[in-house]
């Protein structure tokens, strides 16, 4: 579904990435994983086309988007959850799910989106005419996510989903994830600094360190392998 082939990218004379490869196949969830300042946050907003790659290519579904403007990613079906949600906080809960639904045009599409996403998150439903300030941290990422469901997503990358959340609220973020990948197919790429939960959700995974690829594979070998435990999970 999405192929990333030796990414470079620049802000100004800085190099944030170095030549990096990753892929996300259909129905997959894909960790990239790393500290903060790692060039995570700079990958998701690459493949988002908020900033140019100098070097490389991006291939969504076989077609090349690196270079396109962020609203043509969006039409095609890429689709981000910002780091920090960037909801519309002064609108309310049904107003945020509406403006995710800007570039469909058929209105039933749209109602069946929005029926989908309170089958997914029935406490949206329940908090539909509130504002979204006044929703819990844990209730304000479940709207960032269902906001991005109602553009008819062909894949969703979740940049940072846990950050400023209780523990609690952490772990039923990541339930969360694992089941709308299930229940809905669409793969995701999860960007996060929580290591362990990040891996135990997904399939496969990369480690970033300083915008550069060190170690790769499946989720379930990173978990175990020395070197990452030790640099990431504090063992």
């Amino acid at each position: 579904m999405l192929r990333v082939e030796d990414l470079s990218v620049f802000y100004g004379k800085i190099q944030a990435l170095y030549s990096f490869t990753l892929h996300v196949e259909k129905g997959e969830v894909v960790a990239l994983i790393g500290a903060n300042g790692a060039g995570k946050s700079t990958m998701i907003n690459t493949l988002s086309g908020l900033i140019p790659p100098r070097e490389g290519k991006i291939l969504f579904a076989g077609e090349r988007i690196d270079g396109i403007p962020p609203e043509r990613v969006v039409e095609k079906g890429l689709i981000q959850v910002a780091e920090g949600r960037e909801l519309f906080s002064a609108l309310t809960v049904f107003e945020n799910l509406m403006m995710g639904a800007y570039t469909l045009r058929d209105p039933k599409k749209i109602e069946e989106n929005l029926k989908s996403v309170f089958d997914l998150f029935p406490v949206l439903a329940e908090r539909k005419r509130n504002l979204a300030q006044t929703l819990s941290g844990g209730e304000q990422q479940m709207l960032a996510i269902g906001r991005a469901l109602m553009s008819n997503p062909r894949m969703i990358m979740l940049d940072e989903p846990s950050l400023g959340l209780a523990p609690i609220l952490v772990s039923r973020i990541f339930e969360v994830i694992t089941r709308l990948n299930q229940e809905t197919g669409i793969p995701i790429l999860l960007v996060e600094q929580n290591v362990f939960l990040s891996l135990k959700v997904s399939s496969r995974g990369y480690v970033i360190e300083r915008g550069k690829k060190v170690f790769e594979g499946k989720s379930k070998d990173l978990l175990i392998n020395p070197d990452v435990e030790k640099a990431y999970m504090g063992v």
